[in-house]
């Protein structure tokens, strides 16, 4: 492989020195990657596999650079070599998180929801995981969300039968509730993947330790989306939760909806990964139904 990096790497004008494994990633193989000027990460995957999932993530990246004031990764440049997609980008070291770093979390993601639009989706279907995230544009979140995030991925574990004809019918009967279990709200950008795993505390500008973000999967949604991603392997420090609503719009009830928040992200580790997701999937649909 280091020689497939080194000829990517020339490609672009690049002079390798010296490359590290980073492991963490379950989509692409990562590298820390020493060239002249110092440091990148290089991100590597199959072309034909998962077409574009680069320059989406790139795309994404922008997004939420522009959106907001917490740290994302600058994408330096992204092509093919052969069969591989390449993603070069900033190489952000980590450090030890301030006392005020779920502070700025919190109003740095906050910052980001504030970031609107006429309709709710994206100007393209992007990735989550390996999966193709569908963006077609809908006026209302109760409709976006029964047509491009549960019933898609309903009808991908019944055609399995994975899913029976009770679990088709309990997701359509949930559809059909939406309408009237969110608040309404206008359409706020997402980070769209936002776990603990895609973000992390680095050495910004003058050594200051500063949250970034990264591996995003960006639409224009429902702000519970993002938080409610972010109780789902685990949680963020409760300071975070406490500086978002202190900050930000959110409905008095808004952990009521938990569940329901993350029955998308669920859906997509059900498809992925099958196991225990495909119970707590059906267990949500019976909670709403």
């Amino acid at each position: 492989m280091e020689q497939v990096i080194r000829a990517i790497a020339e490609k672009i004008g690049f002079r390798v020195s010296g490359l590290q494994v980073v492991s963490g990633g379950d989509m692409s193989r990562s590298y820390c990657v020493s060239i002249d000027k110092g440091k990148l990460m290089l991100k590597l995957n199959d072309a034909t596999k998962y077409p574009g999932m680069f320059e989406k993530e790139t795309e994404g990246l922008q997004a939420l650079a522009k959106a907001g004031k917490l740290k994302i990764p600058a994408a330096v440049a992204a092509g093919h070599h052969d069969n591989l997609q390449y993603l070069w980008l900033e190489w952000m070291d980590s450090g030890t998180p301030p006392p005020d770093f779920w502070d700025e979390l919190a109003v740095g993601i906050g910052m980001i929801h504030d970031e609107t639009n006429p309709q709710f989706g994206w100007h393209g279907n992007n990735y989550i995981g390996a999966l193709v995230q569908s963006n077609e544009w809908q006026e209302s979140w109760s409709l976006f969300y029964a047509t491009r995030r549960i019933m898609p991925l309903v009808k991908v574990l019944y055609n399995s039968k994975v899913f029976d004809n009770a679990d088709l019918k309990d997701a359509e009967a949930v559809c059909k509730r939406l309408p009237g279990l969110f608040p309404e709200e206008p359409p706020a950008l997402l980070h769209g993947d936002l776990w603990s795993g895609n973000f992390l505390a680095v050495v910004g500008a003058e050594a200051k330790v500063v949250p970034a973000l990264f591996d995003p999967a960006v639409y224009f949604g429902h702000h519970e989306m993002d938080l409610g991603m972010s109780l789902l392997f685990g949680g963020f420090h409760s300071r975070f939760y406490e500086c978002y609503e202190s900050n930000f719009r959110l409905e008095k009830q808004w952990r009521t909806r938990v569940s329901l928040t993350q029955l998308y992200p669920l859906l997509v580790h059900a498809v992925l990964f099958g196991g225990s997701y495909i119970s707590r999937c059906k267990s949500i649909l019976q909670q709403w139904r």
